[in-house]
């Protein structure tokens, strides 16, 4: 619709009305005004510039009735405040990695990603044809929010490290960056995990209040610049196989808009799902290459008895998943169930090309 024509109408049917339990978005002519609260810094590669993209899209495609102004880590609240935040109406909006508010909920991290878990692909493939949306909005609605898939960084690395990782017991008392459940897994295998905003990261590296961090991957963690002070990356990782992030909103306010306005948010967030993914990977392909080339990073990957005893650790953790809680156990049955048939699948897939490629990358 037209602005002019929506004015019109407007005018003769009366203003938009909005929640009235939130902080009274400005309307003046027919537009609404909100508020974006993030976990990232304003414009950070990919994630930042991907909410850019979630915000630009909502007001050209609703023809400016819907204007979201973005507020980054810090900028309103602090980065791991953005679900209080949006619950309580500080905002109507917030862009986020569902896994930080565990502590609302044990099924939560479900939505984002799980060690030894699902893809990024293979995770929307969950959420929108494998039942994970319906189970997501039945939890969200406890709190009086709605969750959109809304961009991925993929699968993460396992990490910067100060010291190589030789043998499992280089684990033992490390201290390392690592949320949501990543962090209970390095804990099952010896390591401290910490828990704390992008941005606060590499101050406590060159400090020595950690000894080693995970973050995303080459793109996002050059941006950081975590190679000026830890020299070894390890990858791949397996604790966030496919990170997924969500576009979360207040519940009420999402359902006093028009009909069409929820449309334009909902078809925003779906459009970042995997534009951010794109993004994410070409920046890592040309962001290594400076990394190893320019920076002198030294590549590395986990030996064999990290790597077995990180995905024990994952088993036990999904196992007990099924003992938290009944909706919890719902939860979990559905979405392994769907990991299986997923495992079953791969191989004849992207996994089974990929290791082809790889095998005969001297010949193509």
């Amino acid at each position: 619709m037209k602005r002019r024509n929506f004015l019109k109408t407007a005018t003769g049917v009366g203003i938009v009305a909005t929640a009235s339990t939130l902080s009274a978005p400005a309307i003046a002519k027919g537009i609404i005004k909100w508020k974006m609260v993030t976990c990232w810094p304003k414009n950070f590669p990919a994630l930042g510039t991907g909410v850019k993209r979630i915000v630009d899209a909502i007001h050209a495609m609703s023809d400016g009735r819907l204007q979201v102004k973005v507020y980054g880590a810090g900028e309103l609240v602090p980065a791991f405040e953005v679900f209080d935040a949006v619950r309580e109406g500080t905002a109507e909006m917030g862009h986020d990695a569902p896994y930080y508010w565990i502590a609302k909920h044990p099924a939560i991290p479900f939505f984002t990603t799980l060690p030894g878990g699902l893809t990024a692909q293979e995770h929307a493939a969950w959420i929108y044809f494998g039942g994970g949306q319906t189970l997501w909005d039945e939890l969200y609605a406890k709190f009086g929010l709605k969750g959109f898939l809304a961009g991925t960084g993929g699968c993460n690395v396992g990490g910067w490290f100060q010291k190589e990782i030789k043998s499992l017991k280089d684990f033992k008392g490390l201290r390392m960056r690592i949320p949501g459940l990543g962090g209970e897994m390095l804990s099952r295998i010896g390591g401290v995990p910490v828990n704390m905003p992008g941005g606060e990261i590499l101050p406590a590296l060159q400090s020595g209040v950690l000894d080693a961090a995970e973050w995303v991957a080459p793109y996002n963690d050059m941006a950081f610049g975590f190679h000026k002070i830890a020299k070894y990356y390890y990858a791949p990782g397996i604790q966030e196989p496919g990170s997924a992030l969500a576009l979360t909103l207040n519940l009420s306010a999402y359902n006093d808009l028009p009909t069409d306005l929820q449309n334009i948010i909902k078809n925003a967030a779906e459009n970042e799902a995997f534009r951010m993914l794109s993004e994410m990977t070409a920046g890592n392909a040309e962001a290594l290459q400076v990394l190893v080339n320019k920076h002198n990073v030294k590549l590395r990957s986990f030996p064999d008895d990290v790597m077995e005893a990180m995905f024990k650790a994952a088993k036990e953790m999904m196992e007990e998943m099924k003992n938290k809680d009944e909706f919890t156990k719902k939860v979990y049955k559905n979405w392994s169930i769907f990991r299986k048939k997923i495992i079953q699948l791969s191989p004849m897939t992207e996994l089974g090309y990929m290791s082809l490629r790889e095998k005969f990358k001297e010949i193509i």
